[in-house]
């Protein structure tokens, strides 16, 4: 539909799955959020440990805390599984790493329905963490999230602005920043014939 429409050259943000970016035809530049939430991490709290919610988050996790080294932060991950035959459903059950006594920061592309991360917030309080936030780069905030959210024990949800938070969504609890600056960023790199990836050290790419 963007190339009927005369779409020359795509820049997407956080691809839920880095293989979408070979089914586009042209030139597509896929930048990440990261750096802005990290921004946030060092100018709000120290030693943090970085939560992947699940196995296929854990890579980003890692770079997260090793950025955050400064910082003291550390990595942990859950192990999710989903039951058979189930759509939208997922069961945390267990947590590899140390979190007693730390803040405890999970990281995902997106939060959807809510259920991965208020699962993983209540084991993560169960294994003696202090305090637990979410973050995320599209807040979807489908079905029963803002409930879920609102209920749950995550002390802050720090979102970015990819997608419009409706009033009815807007919650105390929540933190929205914006890419607008990495995008302008990204945006003068192509008009100038420069490097998109270098903005992020090639690690948009990995």
């Amino acid at each position: 539909m963007f190339k009927a429409a005369g779409a020359k050259r795509m820049i997407s943000i956080d691809l839920h799955a880095g293989q979408i970016q070979g089914f586009f035809d042209g030139p597509v530049d896929h930048l990440t959020a990261i750096p802005v939430l990290e921004d946030y991490l060092r100018a709000h709290c120290d030693a943090p440990v970085i939560v992947s919610p699940d196995a296929g988050r854990i890579k980003v996790a890692e770079r997260m805390a090793q950025h955050l080294g400064d910082c003291g932060a550390d990595l942990a991950f859950c192990y999710k599984r989903r039951p058979k035959g189930t759509a939208n459903i997922a069961e945390v059950t267990e947590v590899i790493g140390d979190v007693a006594g730390r803040l405890c920061v999970l990281t995902d592309d997106m939060i959807d329905t809510g259920g991965t991360v208020v699962g993983a917030a209540d084991l993560l309080m169960e294994r003696g963490a202090t305090e637990v936030w979410a973050m995320a780069t599209h807040a979807v905030l489908s079905g029963p999230a803002i409930d879920r959210l609102k209920n749950s024990k995550i002390k802050r949800i720090v979102l970015t602005n990819t997608l419009p938070l409706p009033p009815e969504k807007q919650l105390p609890k929540i933190e929205v920043l914006s890419i607008a600056p990495l995008i302008a960023e990204a945006l003068s790199a192509v008009f100038d014939d420069a490097s998109v990836s270098e903005i992020f050290d090639g690690e948009n790419l990995a």
